[in-house]
C-alpha cells in the first residue's frame, strides 16, 4: 500500500514549537539521516548524529528543540521537544492506514458455540473457534485462525492476531494485543517423581492479563499451579518469551526477547529484563530493577538495581570481574615466573 503525507498533514500530526523553511514534496517514505532523500522523512533520536542531520537530504526532518542548523533548499525542520515520539505518532498513522479496521461478523469458517457472548463490533476471522461460554467485549478481532477456550473472557479493543490462543477459563483485560503464535493458559510445568516416574502436577490455575498489555509472536504464558498467573496493566513483551506458573509481572514491565522467568517469581512494576536474561523460581525482582541481555538472576533484586552477567551481580561489580577476568593469563605467567624464582632460590 502507498503511503504518502503532505507537509500541512505531518504539520498537524506533529504539532512543532517551531519550523524552519519549507517543502512542496509529497512524503512517502522514511529513513535514516544518511540515507534518506526527497520524498522521505528522518529524525535526529541520538544527539551524535548531529552531523549527519545536517547532511541529510530528507525533504522533512524531525529535530530536537535545541538544534542549531537551517535548513537546505526545498527542505522542512520541524523542532519537538522529542524526535522520536513524533515519529511515533506518524508511524501510528502509518499503522492505520495499512492495517484498518476490519468490518464487523464472523466468517464463515468460524465455529462459534452459541453460548459465547459477542459484545458490538466483533470481528471473528477465518477458521477461528470460540467455545462454550467464552465473553469477547466489544470491538475485539479475532484475525485467522485464533482459539478462544471455555469460559475465556476478552475485554474491549483487543486484536489477537493469527494462530493465538486463549485457552480455558483465562482472562484477558482491555486493548490486550497478542501477536502470531501466543499461547495463554498452557499447562504449567509441573511433575512429582513418584516410585521412579514423573507424575504430572494438575494445573487448575488460570492465567489474568491487564489492560494495555502487547505480547510478542510464539511467547507463552503459562496458567498457575493455583490461583492465578497475572501480568501487569502496560507491560510489553517481547518476542519467544516463556512466563511459568504462578509468575506475578507488575505494571509497565518491559521483558525483551527470549527472556524465561521460572514459576512463583514476582516482577514488581517498572522492571526490564534484557533479551535472553533468565530468572529462577519463587524470587522478587524489586521495583524499576533492570538486568542485562542474557543474565542469570538467581537471587532476588532489589528495587532499583540494575544487574548483569552469570551469575547475575550489580552491574558495576560485574564489570570489574570482567576487567580481572581479562588479566587473568597475564596473572598466571606473572605466578608461574615467580614459582620457578623461589625454585631456583631455594636449589
Amino acid at each position: 500500500m502507498q503511503v504518502s503525507f503532505t507537509s500541512a498533514e505531518i504539520l498537524d500530526l506533529v504539532r512543532p514549537q517551531e519550523t524552519r523553511g519549507a517543502t512542496d514534496a509529497l512524503i512517502v517514505g522514511i529513513g535514516a539521516l544518511a540515507s534518506a532523500g526527497p520524498g522521505e522523512l528522518s529524525f535526529l533520536g541520538n544527539p551524535k548524529f548531529r552531523a549527519e542531520a545536517a547532511a541529510s537530504r530528507a525533504s522533512v526532518l524531525l529535530l530536537p528543540l535545541d538544534y542549531v542548523g537551517e535548513p537546505a533548499a526545498g527542505q522542512l525542520h520541524l523542532l519537538v521537544a522529542d524526535p522520536s515520539a513524533a515519529l511515533d505518532r506518524i508511524c501510528q498513522r502509518i499503522e492505520q492506514m495499512l492495517w484498518p479496521q476490519p468490518l464487523a461478523g464472523n466468517h464463515p469458517s468460524a465455529v462459534v458455540d452459541a453460548s459465547a457472548k459477542l459484545g458490538e463490533g466483533v470481528t471473528i476471522g477465518p477458521l477461528c473457534i470460540v467455545e462454550a461460554g467464552a465473553e469477547i467485549g466489544p470491538r475485539t478481532h479475532l484475525q485467522a485462525q485464533v482459539f478462544v477456550g471455555r469460559n475465556a473472557r476478552l475485554g474491549e479493543g483487543c486484536w489477537l492476531m493469527p494462530g493465538a490462543v486463549v485457552t480455558a477459563e483465562c482472562v484477558l483485560g482491555n486493548r490486550v494485543r497478542l501477536h502470531p503464535g501466543v499461547v495463554v493458559g498452557s499447562d504449567g510445568f509441573g511433575y512429582t517423581f513418584v516410585q521412579g516416574r514423573h507424575e504430572k502436577v494438575p494445573q487448575v490455575g488460570d492465567v489474568i492479563i491487564e489492560d494495555d498489555v502487547e505480547v510478542g509472536a510464539n511467547t507463552t504464558i503459562d496458567r498457575a499451579r493455583f490461583s492465578r498467573t497475572r501480568i501487569g496493566a502496560g507491560t510489553k513483551i517481547d518476542n519467544q518469551v516463556q512466563i511459568a506458573h504462578n509468575v506475578v509481572i507488575g505494571k509497565h514491565c518491559i521483558l525483551c526477547a527470549q527472556v524465561g522467568i521460572s514459576g512463583s517469581t514476582q516482577l514488581e512494576d517498572y522492571v526490564i529484563l534484557g533479551g535472553q536474561a533468565g530468572v529462577a523460581g519463587h524470587l522478587t525482582i524489586g521495583k524499576g530493577a533492570k538486568s542485562g541481555g542474557a543474565a542469570a538472576i538467581t537471587s532476588s533484586v532489589p528495587a532499583g538495581t540494575f544487574v548483569n552477567g552469570s551469575p547475575a551481580r550489580t552491574y558495576m561489580l560485574e564489570r570489574r570481574l570482567q576487567v580481572l577476568f581479562q588479566r587473568l593469563p597475564e596473572l598466571f605467567k606473572r605466578v608461574g615466573e615467580l614459582e620457578e624464582q623461589i625454585k631456583l632460590s631455594s636449589a
